[in-house]
């Protein structure tokens, strides 16, 4: 649970720019990919579902925060990994404007279910999106493309370190 609103921009930074890196080497083709069946969310749908998640967690949380209509997920990456950056950008401000340290510490019932505070509003919402992450991931190496390293190398760039120590 987070206790400052800065503490929690500071892990939302990081978190956001590794969610990028993922963002950014979708292809609009890997946007159909799916784990087996089209009853399952296609990588493009877990993509939007990023962005869309915003709106989803603060606005239950009152935080009053400008998105994009989510009814319909554009079928190009690019405007995916845009509308995500608009999003993170203007969360970021609302959040920073009308939260403060004080209020994380207030209880909420989250999505009428959840018990919590709005510290752990962000909190839930920072491993929201670390957990789709993961998903996307591995749904990019099954629609062919190289998924970045996150918390560390991927394969590509742990073989590659191997090659260049063997060369010193």
């Amino acid at each position: 649970m987070y206790t400052s609103v800065k503490g929690f921009l500071e892990d939302w930074k990081i978190e956001a720019s590794l969610t990028l890196q993922v963002l950014d080497k979708l292809t609009d083709a890997s946007l159909k990919q799916t784990v087996s069946d089209a009853q399952q969310r296609s990588l493009g749908e877990i993509a939007w579902h990023l962005v869309g998640s915003f709106g989803a967690f603060l606005h239950a949380a009152g935080l009053q925060l400008e998105v994009p209509d989510f009814k319909e997920q554009p079928t190009s990456a690019e405007a995916i990994a845009a509308a995500y950056r608009r999003v993170n950008d203007a969360a970021a401000t609302a959040l920073t404007e009308q939260w403060s340290d004080a209020k994380l510490q207030e209880s909420l019932r989250l999505f009428n279910f959840i018990d919590t505070t709005y510290g752990g509003v962000l909190s839930f919402m920072l491993r929201h999106q670390i957990h789709h992450r993961g998903q996307m991931t591995i749904l990019m190496r099954q629609a062919g493309l190289v998924a970045p390293g996150v918390y560390g190398p991927n394969e590509e760039e742990t073989i590659a370190m191997r090659a260049a120590r063997a060369q010193q």
